[in-house]
């Protein structure tokens, strides 16, 4: 019976359709979602407030570094509890970038590069 279904020359049409109307779901359902997410990110992108970094203690409790402004500190995090811990320096935080590697300036950059060259250079006998 079921073969007997797909021979006729309408439900190739059939199949054809029902595939183009799923790929089209599929398409909106992307875009509206990628829509939602850019909206809500910039709702939520405010340039004052950040998480730098968050340890988890327990299963819901955690420490976290939360830029203010210009300022760090340290809070604790609960169910139903927020508590600030200290403030912390700027100088004593060991900042990352986005890939999770230490934030480097230009000059630091630079140094290490001047450094890798010239071991290199003596490792291969050049001088």
């Amino acid at each position: 019976m079921l073969l007997s279904m797909w021979n006729k020359p309408g439900s190739y049409m059939e199949l054809i359709s029902v595939l183009v109307i799923f790929v089209l779901v599929l398409g909106v359902t992307l875009f509206v979602t990628r829509w939602m997410a850019g909206y809500e990110k910039g709702k939520l992108g405010n340039r004052n407030i950040e998480v730098v970094e968050t340890c988890r203690i327990t299963s819901n409790k955690y420490i976290q570094i939360v830029r203010l402004a210009d300022s760090y500190v340290a809070i604790a995090v609960c169910k139903d509890t927020v508590t600030m811990l200290a403030s912390v320096p700027k100088e004593q935080l060991e900042l990352r970038d986005a890939n999770g590697k230490t934030a480097m300036s230009f000059k630091e950059l630079l140094d290490k590069a001047k450094k890798m060259n010239s071991d290199n250079d003596q490792g291969s006998g050049k001088e």
